[in-house]
């Protein structure tokens, strides 16, 4: 029985790599989910009519669940996002 043959042109990493479309639908996924928890921690009711309107501070977030892993772990490997610890990523291009 023969070894199955793989693309000598990409390395074995690349080639288990999750389709090209599905990592630029779970990167969009990613920056909305990013957005309105943003939105959320920002418009939060305990805060006076007249206050200056602070940012979140909101830099990581759980992904998608809906996603693999695999996604997240090419994304970060890629550099399009970075893994903070304890399941949070976070956007390496700001």
């Amino acid at each position: 029985m023969e070894p199955e043959h793989t693309n000598p042109d990409k390395p074995s990493s690349e080639a288990d790599a999750p389709p090209a479309e599905e990592l630029r639908k779970a990167m969009k996924a990613f920056k909305k989910r990013l957005k309105l928890a943003r939105l959320d921690a920002e418009s939060g009711l305990g805060k006076g009519p007249m206050s200056g309107g602070r940012d979140s501070g909101i830099v990581a977030i759980t992904p998608p669940h809906q996603y693999p892993k695999a996604v997240w772990d090419e994304l970060v490997r890629q550099g399009r996002l970075r893994y903070t610890g304890q399941g949070l990523y976070e956007r390496a291009d700001p």
